[in-house]
């Protein structure tokens, strides 16, 4: 069983200016080791303020690198560098529709929303209840009222908005489910951690099936859902 270690939580103490300034620095960071390239990403992560999406006893965290728990079952918020790296591979920008599988704390969606603008589209999917209703609230006391969020299986995607130019799993899974690969344009792209519970990879998908490796060595939660993720 996958496991991650929580960081000891504690009543946040750190103020919005302090947040603000660690928000740009880590931005700068990220742009110096070259994970950040796009104009249009960067100023997502500068705008978007990540310490609302996370539980408030893990709030002064929310720049490390480091997931984070969520109010949900085997649920984390991932590092900042997760999302530079999923939205850059995927070449994420203007006027696209794009469908996250995983909605999590609501912050990737967030962020994808700032990215795609008034053009685009974003879908989120999230299967856990209590996640859901979190990601919710805080994507709604941000107004990002325009997402359409969904409380399903992941695995199914959304056909309703299909089909999409680029989507992101946020979980760990053995093959891309087909399901979800239908629901690609033809020269869309996804991005997902792909293997076992003890070894992954970053992988990015055609809707062929083919695929290239961003990364090694991930560790995501596995898949839920009808397809299930992880052996």
């Amino acid at each position: 069983m996958w496991r991650w270690s929580d960081p000891r939580p504690f009543r946040p103490r750190k103020t919005k200016a302090r947040l603000e300034k660690e928000r740009q620095k880590k931005v700068q960071s990220l742009l110096k080791d070259g994970v950040l390239r796009s104009q249009l990403i960067t100023e997502a992560m500068l705008k978007v303020p990540r310490e609302e999406f996370v539980p408030p006893e893990y709030r002064d965290y929310c720049y490390r690198e480091i997931p984070l728990p969520l109010p949900a079952l085997e649920a984390t918020v991932s590092c900042p560098r997760s999302y530079a790296v999923f939205y850059e591979a995927l070449g994420l920008r203007a006027g696209d529709r794009f469908l996250e599988v995983g909605t999590g704390s609501g912050y990737g969606a967030a962020l994808a929303r700032e990215v795609v603008g008034r053009d685009g589209l974003v879908v989120s999917l999230e299967i856990d209840r209590s996640a859901y209703t979190y990601a919710k609230s805080n994507l709604s006391r941000l107004g990002y009222d325009d997402i359409i969020l969904i409380r399903g299986d992941g695995c199914l995607g959304y056909e309703p908005e299909a089909p999409y130019d680029k989507m992101s799993v946020t979980a760990a899974v053995l093959s891309m489910p087909q399901t979800l690969l239908d629901q690609l344009k033809d020269d869309g792209l996804a991005v997902a951690p792909m293997g076992t519970s003890e070894m992954q990879e970053l992988k990015l998908i055609h809707k062929d099936g083919t695929t290239s490796t961003i990364s090694e060595r991930t560790a995501f939660v596995p898949m839920i859902g009808r397809h299930r993720g992880t052996g």
